[in-house]
């Protein structure tokens, strides 16, 4: 249920936990850490800092630190600017009219998984993920796996 993009914006803002307070790290060396694209991962940061989830400095030193404690963003706070997650509200099978009243065939069960999934999203928070982030072998380095 996560997209490709939603792995690498989570895996980015985990990397950035790991960080010292106050410590600003580039999108180049955030990707390299991830496995991200490095210019997609640079413009996927920028949402997230104008979301108010990442600082951005400009110029030497500068790069993305977290705005605010890990234990206080969840993973909807990463995945909805992203994402769009607050907007699944719709219907599963894309009808105009399905509700409570008038269903589709799937209307319960996914309103059951969509509401535990986005559960999920707010409880855990990127603290939580911080401590168990895989991350990439340096150049040369053995995998791990």
């Amino acid at each position: 249920m996560i997209s490709r993009t939603g792995v690498h914006a989570i895996k980015a803002v985990a990397s950035l936990a790991e960080l010292e307070q106050g410590v600003f790290a580039g999108a180049n060396e955030i990707a390299e850490r991830t496995g991200a694209p490095p210019n997609y991962l640079g413009k996927l940061l920028k949402t997230l800092a104008e979301e108010g989830i990442l600082v951005s400095q400009k110029g030497k030193n500068g790069g993305f630190r977290l705005a605010r404690d890990p234990q206080s963003i969840s993973l909807h706070d990463v995945m909805d600017p992203i994402e769009h997650v607050s907007r699944w509200r719709g219907c599963f099978l894309g009808r105009d009219q399905c509700s409570d009243t008038a269903p589709c065939a799937v209307h319960r069960q996914w309103g059951r998984i969509r509401d535990s999934y986005l559960q999920f999203l707010k409880q855990t928070t990127i603290s939580d993920l911080a401590a168990h982030r895989e991350t990439r072998p340096a150049a040369g380095e053995p995998n791990a796996g």
